[in-house]
């Protein structure tokens, strides 16, 4: 098989195609043949030395595929060999096969291309976990997402027009903010030229229920000062800086308010599979109606992997980078 290597710690540039043998199968597992993967934070982090794979996963890039299965194990019924299938892996997309866990993996929805596909299970599910698992959004709710041009932001836009929720979007230009427009923001606030609370706390009086935050620095307190009684505030990342600015523990206490950090890629295997199961049985139909849509920024050819991951540190993206072999 062919994947792509990269040097610890190295620029963009170290990313490389190289050769490996033909992956065996465990038991309980399915090799998908892989015709399209997607790009995610998490693998520059982890090229730069920041975000190991997890103990026991492949070292090899990548979080998420489409393709072909190629072969089932003994005891595997979700899936037969020669199913078109699309999904999360704990690590290894960035390759021309990869084994996955069947209870990760959901089928391509009638008329999606592999290309589409490859960028729909990392920003739909963690969207689903932080909106839905976590903060329980309800109908008629208010949510504050930051970073609304991301693939996540995007996807989250979409799951709140989707679900009768309001949503608010903080970007950095005028473009992806037309963008969260189409995608079912109802307030844009550009926050290079407007201070995100005094927008929120203008437009809507007694604040959200719920922020998507994947922001970090000193966002904080400015999120706390926007959020309505009972509140949650949920992190994803820290592209601001991994440390915040001083908690305001009265305005914490005062709002009855609720932090969470999340991640994906280490939860459990069984969390995982739950999870996929509920996006698949209550989002996924959503697709084939196009109510819900994969925002595919750029579609890259393997040739130009390196530019993938110069332009995601760059933030130089509105919606998925996807590379196809």
């Amino acid at each position: 098989m062919q994947y792509v290597d990269f040097e610890m710690g190295g620029a963009p540039s170290s990313l490389s195609v190289k050769e490996h043998a033909p992956l065996s199968t465990p038991a309980g597992k399915v090799k998908v043949s892989v015709v399209s993967f997607g790009i995610n934070r998490a693998d520059t982090l982890q090229r730069q030395g920041k975000y190991p794979a997890p103990k026991g996963e492949s070292s090899i890039l990548g979080l998420e595929v489409a393709g072909t299965v190629v072969e089932v194990t003994d005891g595997v019924t979700e899936f037969a060999v020669g199913d078109k299938v699309f999904g999360l892996v704990a690590g290894g997309g960035y390759a021309t096969e990869v084994i996955a866990e069947p209870s990760h993996l959901m089928p391509i929805p009638d008329d999606m291309a592999f290309f589409e596909a490859a960028g729909l299970a990392e920003v739909f599910l963690t969207a689903y976990q932080c909106l839905r698992t976590i903060s329980h959004v309800k109908p008629a709710e208010r949510v504050l997402i930051h970073g609304g041009a991301s693939g996540v932001g995007l996807a989250a836009l979409q799951l709140c027009r989707h679900w009768g929720v309001h949503s608010a979007v903080t970007a950095s230009s005028e473009s992806k903010l037309l963008q969260c427009k189409e995608n079912g923001a109802e307030l844009l606030i550009n926050y290079h030229t407007q201070t995100f609370d005094e927008e929120i706390r203008n437009a809507w009086p007694s604040g959200v229920q719920m922020v998507l935050d994947m922001v970090g620095g000193d966002y904080l307190n400015k999120n706390l000062n926007v959020l309505s009684q009972d509140g949650r505030i949920v992190y994803l990342a820290m592209l601001a800086g991994r440390y915040a600015d001083n908690l305001d523990m009265a305005l914490l206490l005062s709002k009855r308010a609720t932090i969470t950090g999340t991640t994906l890629r280490n939860r459990s295997d069984a969390y995982k599979a739950e999870l996929v199961q509920d996006f698949t049985s209550t989002c996924l139909p959503a697709f084939s109606t196009k109510d819900l849509n994969v925002n595919v920024d750029t579609h890259y050819n393997i040739a130009d992997i390196t530019k993938t991951h110069t332009r995601l540190e760059a933030n130089d993206t509105m919606g998925k980078l996807v590379v196809s072999w």
